[in-house]
């Protein structure tokens, strides 16, 4: 039996810590590495996202490239550590989007 596969999405930071733009190139070799674990992922247009850091309680307003990916939640943990670390980041955050998930593939 294999583990339940769920949609999740994750958002994806735009700028490092420092204020400093994170290049295509940097972000293309997230994807690389994200499919490798899942099989792929859908990446969406940039959108403004707001939290606050609960350690510190300062407030963030950044952008932030919303990704969803349909994989188990222990290829959600590894994507999520592997995000964490790859953009340097205080926090990550990742989201069940569906707890169903269908793939339709064509009988070729």
């Amino acid at each position: 039996m294999t583990d339940k596969i769920y949609l999740w999405e994750i958002k994806v930071p735009c700028y490092y810590n420092n204020g400093k733009p994170v290049r295509t190139k940097h972000h293309q070799e997230w994807d690389k590495v994200v499919k490798k674990i899942a099989g792929g992922l859908t990446i969406y247009k940039p959108a403004w996202g707001k939290w606050v850091d609960s350690k510190t309680n300062i407030g963030y307003d950044e952008r932030m490239i919303p990704v969803q990916i349909a994989c188990t939640e222990k290829q959600m943990d590894q994507i999520g550590q592997f995000t964490l670390d790859h953009y340097k980041q205080i926090e990550i955050m990742a989201h069940v989007v569906s707890e169903k998930v269908k793939f339709y593939k064509s009988n070729d």
